[in-house]
């Protein structure tokens, strides 16, 4: 029998089986039939100990089951094998380094891919387990060199705006703005890049900056991912005015230097077509500031344009509350059930559906690039 037949018979014995009615039986589903393609896979390595594509079938599914040491054996044993194709020898390697990078040994998995590139040459699977490798050790201007050499404009941006960033919380004003031009010209709509001019804008304090950059920003992203320059730009406010700002070589702000950067940052975001999630945001802003007659008309119209969108309507229910006539009772349900509202996963993955409280570029479940949409409609 073929050993990818052999892979596949565990799984194919539980499709006679009913579905698992939660999802911890549907993972034990899974497990138990990873634990059936080993066994399987074990006695036909058995059988025909020659079969090197199987002792590669078996060092992958150790490897998808956290064994890591196991995964490491096999392809050690094959690449000693006296005789073996070079190729083989090369995939081995490859695997070898995957598995490496799963034990967190990176220095150890770099250089299995190097060894598997002299025969295989610089594959894009090799280029992109090398990027990996870079990110994870936070090299991210070789990160983004990989990047660029697949041809992934999108990725390598995001990486030379993190690089852009580590310059900025270094105080290298220069060297951070040399990187975030580089990923602007890469591509020129990456969001890492703009947010990261914006919160660099915010945290010099320069209304006249952070005007530009929100007007350069919006004007290049897709409308939809706007918000994540504005998530970014509120907590880029909130650290500015805190005393010592984390090493990002910026100053905290006095209030009248915050409050003119809300002030900036609202009359740039009105000058753009009405947007629900703008509308959104500027109300966030002064609510930031504690204008709290400015905030309601903004949540307002962000009501007017989406009558569903469930944060809006939050908000004004949290506003409101300190004008009624309740009862302490009634007054602290209704605080109870705000803020366990609030902790709704607003952030979700138009890809594989998942749903985060934080915002992303790349989703943590199925690796999809700038997928990120903000979840308007509650449900």
């Amino acid at each position: 029998m073929p050993w990818n037949e052999i892979f596949l018979l565990g799984r194919r014995k539980s499709r006679h089986q009913p579905d698992p009615a939660t999802s911890g039986a549907g993972e034990q589903h899974t497990l138990q039939d990873t634990r059936a393609a080993i066994e399987e896979l074990s006695q036909a390595v058995r059988n025909n100990p020659e079969s090197v594509e199987i002792y590669l079938a078996l060092g992958n599914l150790y490897r998808s089951q956290g064994e890591i040491e196991r995964a490491i054996h096999i392809r050690n044993s094959l690449i000693a094998r006296p005789g073996l194709d070079p190729t083989l020898k090369a995939r081995s390697q490859f695997e070898l380094g995957r598995d490496f990078r799963r034990g967190g040994m990176l220095d150890r998995s770099r250089q299995a891919f190097e060894d598997a590139s002299v025969v295989l040459g610089r594959t894009e699977d090799i280029e992109l387990e090398l990027a990996r490798l870079a990110a994870d050790s936070g090299e991210f201007e070789r990160a983004a060199e990989h990047y660029a050499r697949m041809g992934r404009s999108m990725a390598e941006a995001h990486f030379l705006a993190r690089q852009a960033g580590e310059h900025f919380r270094q105080g290298d004003v220069i060297q951070g703005e040399k990187f975030l031009k580089r990923a602007l010209t890469v591509f020129p709509a990456s969001p890492e890049a703009w947010l990261a001019s914006v919160v660099q804008a915010t945290l010099s304090g320069n209304t006249d900056l952070l005007g530009q950059s929100l007007q350069n920003a919006c004007a290049n992203i897709p409308a939809p991912q706007r918000f994540m320059l504005l998530e970014g730009l509120l907590e880029a406010l909130s650290a500015a005015r805190v005393d010592n700002v984390g090493g990002t070589g910026a100053k905290a702000l006095n209030r009248e230097q915050i409050s003119a950067l809300v002030q900036a940052s609202v009359r740039m975001l009105a000058t753009f077509p009405p947007d629900t999630l703008l509308c959104y945001y500027c109300a966030k802003l002064f609510l930031f500031e504690a204008d709290l007659e400015n905030a309601k008309h903004w949540l307002e119209k962000a009501l007017v344009l989406n009558a569903d969108f469930w944060l809006a309507r939050l908000e004004l229910v949290s506003l409101v509350l300190t004008d009624q006539d309740l009862t302490h009772f009634l007054r602290d349900q209704m605080s109870y059930f705000i803020s366990h509202a609030r902790k709704s996963k607003r952030f979700v993955c138009q890809a594989c559906g998942f749903r985060w409280d934080k915002t992303f570029f790349v989703c943590p479940r199925c690796r999809s690039w700038h997928s990120i949409l903000f979840r308007q409609e509650f449900s």
